[in-house]
């Protein structure tokens, strides 16, 4: 299937979507905020940039889309165009996600994902319940957590 955009009107488009300051990310700074955590935003000086950092917990999380970070959930799908390049692309943000979190662990960091499909789309978590399983981690001593809307994103990947 063919692009329904011309190459400018697409490039036009792309270079539109933000890095930072993304709806999913505000809404997770939202309810940290509210919940009374205190945080820092973007740190250059940690690996990969981490979009969120608690420094009094020694914990980042990391908001990914599901699109960009190539989550197996409903809300991801390979393009029908230029589906080698997509591929291409995902996969070296796999493998630059996975480089950096090992770089965050190695330094004492614990990290938590939060998935785009848990804050929106038909299969999202309730508000409560995403709040829950943010604290929840924040104030345990987990290393690394998923939370998305599959089964297996919410369970703790090591204790």
């Amino acid at each position: 299937m063919a692009d329904v955009h011309d190459r400018a009107t697409r490039s036009k488009n792309m270079s539109a979507i933000r890095s930072k300051n993304t709806k999913p990310e505000l809404l997770i700074r939202q309810i940290l905020h509210a919940a009374g955590f205190r945080f820092r935003l973007h740190r250059k000086d940690l690996p990969g940039k981490p979009d969120i950092v608690l420094p009094k917990y020694r914990a980042v999380i990391l908001i990914h889309g599901c699109f960009w970070h190539g989550h197996a959930c409903h809300m991801f799908k390979v393009p029908a165009s230029r589906t080698e390049f997509w591929l291409e692309k995902i996969g070296s943000n796999q493998k630059r996600d996975l480089r950096d979190v090992g770089k965050l662990v190695d330094a004492g960091w614990r990290v938590l994902t939060i998935w785009e499909c848990a804050i929106k789309g038909s299969q999202r978590l309730d508000i409560e319940i995403l709040n829950q399983k943010i604290a929840t981690w924040i104030r345990s001593e987990r290393v690394l957590e998923d939370i998305g809307s599959r089964p297996s994103d919410n369970l703790s990947t090591e204790n």
